[in-house]
This record gives structure tokens, sequence and C-alpha cells, in this order.
């Protein structure tokens, strides 16, 4: 995986890019289907003007679609948590369409006697 990110609050740079690289290598063992070089995901951690809240943005790029996911909080530890929890669920829908498991489920129920 192509890990980048962008951060415009130089003090919260490498805290931020530590943590979002741990979260990264959790989140490969969703995508171990894809060659290494063809998912690119990139992160961007602002911090609101106004309000005392960061926004995490994440983007991944897969060969087979583009996966897109906002975590918003007043602390950047919880709203990057955020972010990569939908990431990770967006991933797994993704992964779930494109098996088409919804026309492999079974169409009725099976009979408790039989066991």
């Amino acid at each position: 995986m192509i890990f980048s990110m962008t951060c415009k609050a130089r003090e919260l740079r490498e805290t931020a890019e530590t943590a979002a690289s741990a979260q990264a290598v959790k989140l490969e063992k969703f995508l171990r289907s894809y060659a290494a070089d063809a998912v690119q995901l990139h992160c961007s951690l602002d911090k609101m003007a106004r309000k005392e809240e960061y926004n995490f943005t994440l983007n991944l790029s897969l060969p087979t679609g583009k996966l897109h996911c906002v975590g918003t909080s007043p602390h950047m530890r919880t709203s990057l948590k955020m972010a990569f929890a939908e990431l990770e669920s967006q991933i797994k829908k993704h992964k779930h369409h494109l098996r088409r498991d919804e026309e492999w489920k079974r169409k009725r129920p099976r009979r408790r006697d039989l066991l």
C-alpha cells in the first residue's frame, strides 16, 4: 500500500502520521487480494479555525473503485479512529458487493428438525 499524508499543522504532523500508519497496517489485512502498488491511501488532517475540531479525511484508491470517508471530533485521535472505522466498514461493504454475496444468500430457512 502506498501511504501519504498531508497535515497543515506542523506540531500535529508527527503524532498524526505515526497513528495513521499504525491504523493503515491494520487495514492491510482487508486489502491482501490487491497488488501492493495498486492500493493508495491518502490521509489529510485539518484543524478547524473557529472551532476546536479536527477533520481527518481518508481517500483510498483501489483498482476496483475509490472510497472516501471523514472523521470529525474535538480530539485528533478520536477523529482518526472514526475515519478508519468508517473506511473499514466501507471496504467490507465494497468487497461484499464485488463477491456478489447477495446472490448467494440462502433463499429459504433451514429446518431445525434435520439436525
